[in-house]
């Protein structure tokens, strides 16, 4: 039995809202707060205990400009080579793209404290489903909350431990063990993000009922946790379990397909998500995703953008590829020289076509089936069952839908380890900071970025991971700066 409805009651979103707030000086320790409802009391029937997660989805995707949506795109992109900031703005936002940060980089304080705020409130919700003993709260919501809280958990310390490294491993709301915390190594990190992700794998539904009768697509489900799975797979250098798990998603075909029409990728009903966020329709996003609010200029035509393709991601599309033509788009602003001029476009409706009250087209992209494709192909050629030609094969599966002929079967091994990266830097540029921890985790990160015109003087490969807020530093001993700032 799972829930069918995610009703959120007012009352107690606002309680979850204020968990957040409260944790805004020092994310790691949170005291409890004082003259507020129980966590018990909070989680005394399904539908408060269904409102609490609901605060946690509201917070990743309704949470201000500055929160991790959209951000790990945008700081992501411009510490790679996707991205560059042209714009009038401050030292912190502009220090992205040569990357030269400072250890005080307000964005990345904002990166680090929006995660543990969402991390925060996942704890809570595992902690108060453990802790109530009301008999209004039944066994099958406590289990699917649990595991959705889980993931959620999951999936915010990948971001933090590939953004910034060892982080610390917050697991509880107890403030007397979180309060001095050490940074957790990377791969103790890994570890409880994939116990975190199989403990989910194996309660939540196979279907989307969760969210309701329309099955939309925002609630994770088993098959969310076997995607990010895949991925944290990937990520530490597990190939056969990486590929096996990509390709029980490829494989449910009833459930996922890729869109034939790259433009349909990001809608709402796009049979190539395996999750998304729902924005909520208020100021200032409406209709529009955080990136598309952030991105597309204003008139889309004629306006600026601040956040401009960079030359080695549009020197990457090979002729006549659709991702180029139907992802990217450019503007006639009076006064920008050309080559600021491109944008992404993988979401269409910004700050200039939004709509108080609109339909919501599009939802917020968190996982989808091409980087299942990708996934598995760089497993199977990094030794995977199925190889060279296997990997070679889910290829073109991804290049057929762009528009491209397929890769020949006589490349070699280390011609297919290029051409997945090829794939991956022009599938999934614009989303979540993908080529940024791409670089990183396969080590070119150096080779690529430190020839860059724009990033000259290269300051040091220290960059490569971002600083730990110094507020953070201030308030715990225990935790140690990234070498370098």
């Amino acid at each position: 039995m799972h829930i069918h409805t995610r009703w959120i009651a007012p009352a107690f979103f606002s309680i979850v809202v204020s968990l957040c707030q409260l944790s805004c000086k020092k994310l790691v320790s949170v005291p409890e707060p004082v003259n507020s409802i129980t966590t018990t009391e909070v989680f005394a029937t399904d539908a408060q205990a269904a409102s609490a997660m609901a605060g946690v989805y509201s917070l990743m995707i309704n949470s201000s400009l500055s929160s991790s949506n959209g951000q790990v795109t945008l700081l992501g992109g411009m510490s790679s080579d996707e991205l560059f900031y042209y714009g009038i703005g401050d030292v912190d936002i502009t220090s992205f793209s040569p990357n030269k940060l400072l250890y005080n980089n307000s964005y990345t304080y904002n990166l680090w404290t929006t995660a543990y705020q969402v991390i925060y409130n996942a704890n809570s919700v595992i902690e108060g489903i453990a802790a109530s003993t009301s008999g209004g709260l039944t066994d099958s919501v406590r289990k699917e909350l649990t595991a959705e809280s889980k993931f959620v958990r999951a999936f915010c310390y990948f971001y933090l431990t590939n953004l910034f490294g060892d982080v610390p491993l917050a697991l509880t709301v107890d403030f007397n063990k979180t309060r001095y915390m050490a940074r957790t190594p990377v791969k103790q990190v890994y570890q409880q993000i994939i116990q975190d992700l199989k403990d989910a794998q194996s309660v939540l539904p196979l279907d989307y009922s969760a969210a309701g009768a329309a099955q939309e697509r925002i609630v994770p489900n088993h098959w969310a946790a076997t995607a990010l799975l895949a991925r944290a797979y990937l990520f530490t250098g597990d190939n056969a379990d990486a590929a096996a798990q990509a390709g029980t998603v490829i494989s449910n075909t009833a459930l996922y397909s890729l869109v034939s029409d790259p433009n349909q990728v990001f809608l709402a009903d796009s049979k190539e998500a395996i999750w998304q966020l729902k924005q909520g329709g208020v100021w200032p996003l409406y209709n529009g995703t955080q990136e598309g609010y952030t991105i597309l200029p204003n008139p889309l035509a004629t306006g600026t953008t601040n956040y401009c393709l960079a030359a080695p991601l549009l020197n990457a599309f090979e002729p006549g590829d659709l991702r180029r033509q139907d992802w990217v788009d450019s503007t006639t602003a009076s006064g920008v020289p050309s080559v600021y001029n491109y944008y992404p476009y993988k979401y269409k409706i910004g700050s200039s076509n939004a709509v108080s009250g609109g339909p919501l087209s599009e939802y917020y992209m968190m996982l989808r089936l091409a980087e299942m494709y990708l996934i598995r192909a760089e497993a199977e050629v990094g030794g995977a069952t199925g190889g060279a030609a296997a990997a070679i094969a889910d290829l073109n599966v991804l290049r057929t839908r762009a528009g491209l002929p397929g890769l020949s079967s006589s490349l070699l091994p280390a011609q297919v380890t290029a051409a997945v990266a090829h794939e991956r830097q022009v599938e999934l540029f614009a989303e979540w900071g993908h080529r940024w921890l791409d670089l990183n985790r396969t080590g070119q990160a150096h080779n690529v970025l430190s020839v860059i015109s724009t990033k000259q003087p290269w300051t040091g490969d220290f960059q490569l991971l971002y600083p730990i807020p110094s507020t953070e530093i201030m308030d715990d001993h225990f935790l140690l700066q990234n070498p370098g700032y």
